[in-house]
């Protein structure tokens, strides 16, 4: 069944769209998926439906609402120039703020269980790691999370378990980058790190050239598996 979009009242003032999908039996464990620069578009709320499907509660925020409430777009070249150019105005540590209020949003919803995930993709892969570092969720799983690299200092602050995702081929996360992510956490059996050969950036997408469906199907399969483990 798909979701619908709801309003979160943010913590510092105003309020922001959030879309909520549930699962069949309208019970289940949280999830907090984060965008990617293309903002909660179509692909997102069928990712978001395709979880609340597989029993979990979804909830993903409008991280662009402070510059662009409602901004989404394709993937065209006009697209990811649009989708950069906001996110580079994006005020990181009110954005973490705001995942934060989403989670707690989410855990005071009659159909959520308890506990609660983060899942984002690029973007919003490295803010679902932010969101292990910062907002007390159980568990984050991070598709070739851009940036994770420039912010290991904040390893150190991550208590939950984490799955990370990266593309061999990513032509925006050099396997060095990749490298050092696995050095800052090398000892933490909790931390899982894949590297998929022969993918790109944004291979899990089906609406995008980099789509790489062996590496998208086996990436989804371990991602539910990690989050049934650790949340439910």
């Amino acid at each position: 069944m798909p979701g619908t979009f709801i309003d979160i009242p943010a913590a510092d003032g105003g309020a922001f769209k959030a879309y909520f999908a549930v699962p069949p039996s309208r019970k289940g464990p949280g999830i907090v998926l984060i965008q990617e620069i293309f903002g909660v578009n179509r692909h997102i709320r069928a990712v978001a439906d395709g979880y609340a499907a597989g029993g979990f509660v979804v909830l993903a925020p409008d991280v662009f609402w402070r510059i662009e409430p409602g901004f989404e777009t394709g993937y065209d070249e006009a697209g990811i120039a649009k989708g950069r150019g906001i996110m580079g105005k994006v005020d990181v540590a009110k954005a973490v703020a705001d995942l934060g209020t989403t989670r707690s949003a989410l855990r005071a919803h009659s159909e959520c269980t308890g506990r609660i995930a983060a899942l984002g993709y690029c973007m919003g892969g490295r803010f679902a790691y932010l969101a292990a570092a910062n907002n007390g969720i159980d568990a984050a799983v991070c598709y070739y999370g851009g940036g994770i690299h420039t912010v290991l200092e904040q390893a150190s602050r991550t208590v939950c378990p984490i799955l990370m995702h990266f593309g061999e081929k990513d032509d925006h996360i050099p396997l060095s980058a990749v490298d050092a992510t696995r050095a800052a956490f090398k000892g933490r059996s909790d931390v899982e790190i894949h590297v998929y050969p022969g993918a790109g950036h944004g291979f899990n997408c089906d609406e995008r050239g980099s789509y790489h469906a062996e590496s998208a199907k086996l990436a989804r399969e371990r991602s539910v598996a990690f989050l049934r483990k650790h949340v439910g």
